[in-house]
């Protein structure tokens, strides 16, 4: 395995990765009152074989806060909570980015702190339900649109949490930008029916993404700052549209004028989602000079044929870590895998979190 590109460093920005596997972000709705816990530290810290660690969603803002019980870093309790994480991770040699996820127009009311509000680019109601703490699967809540001042305000919550991430001890922070998250939904026009200076043509309904980047990058370096994207993704009410590439390919070339560490592309067509098409990810890599994160169904095999090929210098995996915390030895050794209980994807407590054996 010496010779093997998968399980060999790499330099990501001024960070050594100890290899090229990520752990993709994945939620777990694990903290409870929306604050990271040592529950959590523990979770992530048993998975640390792992190069590079992208938690799941946080929210910069009590209006981000869409699902039961993900958690936030706009406070401090929040912080404090999340250096438990950081440590546990660093401990074993690994490099974590905390996921920054508005949820946008995607909840229910319910879902959110007294106070806090449901806000997207435009009043679209996101069709269909989502769940609820003790009251299960309610209509999703038709979200207020934006003023200037509410993106500026949002634009300026990114950043504090960026901040906090790194008070935390993170080694940066990683932009959703996909799904149909707040960021994705000003890119989308099914979500984005501007009329000012944010929606209509391509630049501006890429501008909150750039504004957001460009933004948090002033605040804690550009070495420090990744972007996810999902082009094709059909996700919380989003799709195919018009100029879909050329829009892609106009941010990432912004992103690589702004300098951020890396992108990461959404591929779940391995689940059943539509294809990504090699074009749109073939003109992301032409447009952006910094690292491409690979993802999308991958095992070892593919990872290191495509790492070989050039198409990225990192490869991510999702659900094979939730129940191979020893994922990168499992494949180093060739060691068969383990399946994961989806029943406990989402409940709360160590039940199909941090019960799961290690082969050795």
């Amino acid at each position: 395995m010496s010779t093997s590109k998968l399980f060999s460093e790499y330099k990501l920005g001024s960070i050594t990765l100890k290899n090229r596997v990520v752990m993709a972000p994945m939620t777990r709705s694990r903290a409870i009152d929306n604050i990271p816990n040592a529950l959590m530290a523990t979770y992530y810290g048993q998975r640390s074989e792992a190069g590079l660690i992208i938690t799941e969603g946080v929210s910069p803002s009590p209006n981000g806060l869409g699902y039961s019980r993900i958690p936030g870093a706009f406070s401090e309790a929040q912080t404090a909570g999340w250096k438990q994480t950081a440590e546990s991770v660093h401990a074993n040699g690994a490099k974590i980015f905390m996921q920054l996820m508005h949820t946008g127009r995607v909840t229910h009311i319910d879902n959110l702190p007294e106070g806090a509000e449901i806000l997207a680019p435009s009043a679209i109601t996101l069709a269909g339900d989502m769940y609820v703490d003790g009251k299960g699967m309610l209509p999703h809540t038709t979200p207020k649109e934006m003023t200037k001042s509410d993106i500026d305000d949002a634009i300026e919550e990114y950043v504090t949490a960026a901040k906090n991430a790194i008070a935390a001890g993170f080694d940066g922070v990683e932009l959703h930008g996909a799904n149909g998250y707040l960021i994705d939904q000003f890119i989308n026009p099914i979500s984005n029916q501007r009329t000012d200076e944010y929606g209509g043509n391509i630049e501006n309904r890429s501008r909150f993404v750039i504004e957001v980047a460009k933004a948090v990058v002033a605040a804690i370096g550009k070495e420090h700052v990744g972007l996810r994207v999902s082009p094709y993704g059909a996700f919380n009410g989003l799709g195919e549209f018009e100029g879909l590439e050329e829009e892609y390919g106009y941010i990432a070339s912004q992103m690589s004028e702004i300098g951020i560490a890396y992108m990461h592309i959404v591929d779940h067509s391995s689940q059943g989602a539509p294809e990504v098409k090699d074009s749109v990810k073939q003109l992301i890599r032409k447009n952006f000079n910094g690292a491409y994160i690979l993802s999308g169904g991958y095992n070892k095999e593919r990872a290191e044929a495509d790492l070989e090929a050039d198409k990225g210098e990192l490869v991510a995996f999702g659900v094979p870590f939730i129940a191979n915390p020893d994922l990168v030895t499992r494949m180093k050794e060739g060691i068969e895998l383990a399946a994961p209980d989806q029943g406990t994807f989402y409940t709360p407590g160590e039940q199909g979190y941090t019960d799961y054996p290690t082969a050795k």
